[in-house]
């Protein structure tokens, strides 16, 4: 995820609805302090105390370390905000540009350069292209260059207790960072990651950390923050995981008619619909290709119109990194750049 800062004038009304929104975080930042704070069982707030009682029940912490834990989390306004303003809901033409842009393809092959040998062997155990493991780095952390500035405790602290949209999934990813700190036995209070609590050169959340991170270049512990060989393995692993299928085609543009193909615009669902199937709903392919094939259709919003492609089941891949169809398409259209850059310089 992409942090984003920007400043906004308002007029007097609007300065009281800012005001009410401050005061809004005020409360739920000493909601947050009050019921971590070290209180008698019986008085914390019922979520966290619920919380408390799981993971002592179910992994063994005692409950005047979490109660220590999570008192020393800090309330963060602004990450709720960038939560709910993500880059990736831009439209294409403004998101794409900040990504994929003569500095970061520069970036890419300056990064295959170095660790060419890292790449291919991992394209080699895994089946991921160098230039697609390359192009994800690029994009979460600009190839490792901002991995980001938030303690993870106040991010997912915050997210838990204090997003109640997401607020299961912030819970689950609390539970796997307190057991992941444990685990490798670095200081839960001290791990900097994004403002969704991603950790890393390749920007894993907790689950995902302890589920799909290999310790790649064999030194004995999993450091995806410090060890550029663990990331670029981890990423592999984890496309792998996912089910990437090797030398398989991953998109082909589209051309669209009448307005049936509405139905089977990307949902975040795997492929369903052959290519035969999505031509009775005016979706036409680009290039010639099997009919056989699932397919889902990508949809990219441009200022002169509406960009269309076909996205196949390594498009779906990708997306489990991230469910964002811009995401998706900008790792891809990034990877491309990237690959026929350096393949000039080796000329």
């Amino acid at each position: 995820m992409i942090d984003e800062r920007g400043e906004q004038h308002f007029p007097v009304w609007g300065i009281m609805r800012f005001l009410l929104s401050v005061l809004g975080f005020l409360v739920l930042s000493g909601y947050l302090a009050a019921t971590a704070a070290a209180v008698p069982t019986g008085q914390l707030r019922p979520e966290l105390e619920t919380f408390i009682d799981e993971m002592v029940g179910r992994h063994g912490f005692t409950q005047a370390e979490l109660v220590n834990i999570l008192g020393a989390a800090k309330f963060q306004p602004g990450i709720i905000n960038a939560i709910s303003k993500p880059a990736t809901s831009r439209p294409w033409h403004e998101f794409h540009p900040r990504l994929v842009n003569p500095q970061r393809v520069a970036g890419g092959v300056d990064f295959w350069t170095v660790n060419a040998a890292t790449l291919e062997r991992a394209r080699v155990e895994f089946g991921i292209p160098e230039e697609i493991i390359t192009a994800v780095i690029g994009i979460e952390t600009n190839y490792g260059a901002q991995s980001g500035n938030h303690r993870v405790l106040d991010a997912l602290t915050t997210l838990a207790f204090g997003y109640p949209r997401r607020a299961a999934f912030f819970r689950d990813e609390l539970e796997q960072y307190l057991l992941l700190t444990r685990e490798q036995g670095v200081d839960v209070l001290n791990v900097k990651g994004s403002y969704a609590g991603a950790i890393g050169i390749p920007q894993f959340m907790p689950s995902s950390y302890r589920r799909y991170a290999v310790d790649f270049d064999s030194d004995g512990k999993v450091d995806l923050a410090g060890s550029t060989a663990d990331a670029i393995g981890s990423v592999a692993n984890y496309l792998k995981s996912y089910g990437w299928e090797t030398e398989q085609t991953v998109v082909i543009p589209a051309r669209v008619n009448g307005k049936d193909y509405l139905g089977v615009l990307f949902s975040g669902n795997k492929p369903l619909y052959t290519l035969t199937e999505m031509k009775k709903l005016g979706v036409v392919p680009g290039i010639e290709i099997s009919g056989d094939l699932p397919a889902t259709l990508i949809e990219l919003e441009n200022i002169g119109g509406t960009e269309h492609w076909l996205g196949f089941n390594n498009f779906f891949v990708i997306t489990r990194y991230n469910r964002s169809v811009n995401y998706a398409m900008s790792v891809l259209q990034l990877a491309e750049e990237i690959r026929m850059a350096r393949n000039l310089n080796l000329r």
